[in-house]
């Protein structure tokens, strides 16, 4: 009986604001509408919000005052789009998402983006640095997927942005904290959770529930096991693991499928055994095999084995974490 007269009083509802005035309407003026679009009667959009051709707009949506939304958008049933944000070209918004914040700052989502079901995306950081009032960022490009349940902040202060670059795939429950700086190809596998300040380069794969520390940075076509926890650098190329995470050696399978050559390959598997599997237990240091690889003429030849000795080197700068340990590397340092 309460679910019959809970479906009488929902269809009396669709029955009136089907016929009554739109309730974006209700507001003094009307949103700004670049060329066609299509609006359910329940959307609730401000009079300043600027529309573009071709957008739908679904039952119960609201879209606030600075929101832009780009040409050939899709707003599905009970998202957001509020604050300063805005939305490139056919970007799909679904169900219970929420984009942007009202607070100073902006959100800038690029185009052919779909952002999944009851996402949060471009809202506070969470950190205790943040200023009331301060402009706070989040950059977003091109041709990214983003699923259901992920969280992306934005900056924690507006001196720095939180940045994702082109063609991610961020699956379900991901988290990207404050001024992440994300590259392009990247997949990210369910529940990955980066904290603020992460770089990740790009072509980088994550496997699921993986906790990434603050300020590390994940260098290109790494790979990183399910479950691990990275307290420290990844350097270019490697495949690392565990808690706290180690190198595994180089992530073989990942640059098989980015094209990259046997040479290159077979180059970089004998520069990682020349820095992390010395064959004299006595050797010297990391800095000297690196400065002996970099200066290798059969090795140096190779811009990939130059790329990684370069990124491995960074990872020692001083205002960075150092890397992950190698698993053999405890006793052959």
């Amino acid at each position: 009986m309460l679910a019959y007269r809970a479906a009488r009083r929902f269809l009396s509802f669709s029955r009136f604001v089907s016929s009554s005035i739109p309730l974006r309407h209700l507001h003094q003026g009307a949103p700004r509408l670049d060329g066609n679009a299509s609006i359910h009667p329940s959307a609730i959009i401000h009079p300043g919000a600027v529309l573009g051709k071709a957008v739908s707009v679904g039952p119960f949506c609201t879209v606030g005052s600075t929101a832009r939304i780009g040409d050939g958008c899709e707003l599905h049933p009970g998202c957001h789009v509020v604050g300063d944000t805005e939305l490139g070209e056919r970007c799909v918004v679904l169900s219970g998402a929420i984009v942007g914040a009202d607070l100073p700052g902006r959100t800038i989502i690029g185009r052919n983006n779909v952002i999944g079901h009851y996402a949060v995306i471009g809202v506070k950081c969470q950190d205790l640095k943040y200023k009331p009032g301060d402009e706070c960022f989040l950059i977003v490009g091109d041709n990214n997927e983003i699923r259901e349940y992920t969280s992306i902040h934005r900056s924690s202060k507006s001196t720095e942005k939180t940045v994702i670059g082109d063609n991610n795939l961020i699956m379900g429950s991901c988290h990207i904290a404050h001024d992440c700086k994300i590259g392009k190809n990247n997949i990210f596998a369910n529940n990955t959770l980066l904290a603020g300040h992460v770089v990740v380069e790009d072509y980088t794969h994550t496997a699921g529930s993986i906790v990434i520390h603050q300020f590390c940075h994940i260098g290109s076509y790494c790979f990183i096991g399910g479950g691990s926890v990275i307290a420290q650098d990844v350097p270019k190329y490697m495949m690392v693991s565990g808690d706290r995470a180690e190198l595994r050696g180089l992530n073989l399978e990942g640059l098989r499928r980015h094209g990259f050559s046997s040479m290159e390959v077979r180059s970089m598997r004998s520069a990682y055994k020349k820095i992390f599997m010395p064959n004299d237990t006595q050797s010297d240091g990391i800095e000297n095999r690196l400065s002996e690889v970099a200066h290798d003429k059969e090795l140096a030849q190779f811009s990939t084995v130059c790329s990684m000795v370069q990124s491995i080197c960074e990872s020692f700068a001083q205002n960075r974490r150092g890397i992950c340990k190698c698993r053999n590397w405890a006793s052959k340092r």
